[in-house]
């Protein structure tokens, strides 16, 4: 989920897919390693935290891209046709397409676990990665294996159950295709040979993605250089004032070491 900014914004532009289905995206020139944005599951690009973060790169002079995932905010298809596997294959596809050289990603929810696809998948385009309460594996670890039994049994027989929203939306569904899906692209069971710096900010109240899940999925990166700052009273969407400045540092310092000449 996330917030939507109060005041309007400029229309987005358009990557065509090659099914005839279309990638809303946004897009800021600018000098040195980009900055690239993938949000959370429901969650659009109009978000505090990646409008927080857009407004210190065009402030630094640095490209940013945000986009939508199919099924999310400007983009076409329909939200429960989507996977895993599609959403990743919409990032490189911005990634390839849009976003120009090397590229921190920033991650949040299950923006991270994308992330973490995308680095796998084009490591020579990732100078570091910045992960906001990481969900990797959440259709398995954080929903199949909590869900009722009445639950798995309505995904299982009828291909989908409406899951309840805690953030005031509608119920939402939650398909067959997602959780089986999502099993072939689960990361957690092995080491993720990803050796690029890696920042995490995770909230210790965080009702949706447990800290512990935040740092079982850090010992499981191949990569040394990782920190991890855990904000003791701290939700799922960290978009206080505070943790907005927490994140936008956390950015801003990557930057400086990977990229110091244009930081």
């Amino acid at each position: 989920m996330t917030d939507h900014a109060p005041h309007a914004r400029p229309a987005p532009e358009s990557l065509s897919r090659p099914d005839g289905e279309a990638i809303a995206y946004h897009q800021t020139k600018g000098e040195g390693t980009g900055l690239l944005w993938l949000g959370g599951f429901m969650s659009d690009m109009e978000g505090s935290k990646v409008l927080a973060l857009e407004s210190w790169g065009q402030g630094s002079g640095r490209p940013f891209t945000r986009f939508d995932y199919f099924g999310h905010g400007a983009s076409s298809g329909n939200f429960k046709d989507g996977t895993i596997t599609r959403w990743r294959d919409d990032a490189l596809a911005v990634l390839d397409e849009v976003a120009k050289g090397e590229q921190i990603l920033i991650g949040s929810s299950m923006g991270a676990w994308i992330a973490a696809l995308v680095a796998l998948a084009r490591p020579e385009r990732i100078k570091g990665i910045v992960f906001v309460a990481p969900a990797p594996d959440f259709t398995e670890r954080l929903m199949w294996q909590t869900f009722s039994d009445e639950a798995k049994t309505a995904i299982e027989e009828k291909g989908e159950w409406l899951s309840p929203s805690a953030y005031g939306f509608d119920p939402y569904p939650i398909t067959k295709a997602l959780i089986e899906d999502g099993r072939k692209n689960c990361l957690m069971d092995k080491t993720i040979p990803i050796a690029c710096p890696v920042r995490i900010l995770q909230g210790m109240r965080d009702p949706d993605v447990p800290w512990q899940h935040a740092l079982a999925f850090a010992d499981q990166l191949e990569t040394d250089d990782v920190s991890i700052t855990l904000v003791k009273d701290g939700d799922h969407r960290l978009s206080d004032d505070q943790n907005l400045a927490r994140l936008v540092d956390m950015v801003e310092t990557m930057c400086w070491e990977v990229d110091p000449q244009s930081a």
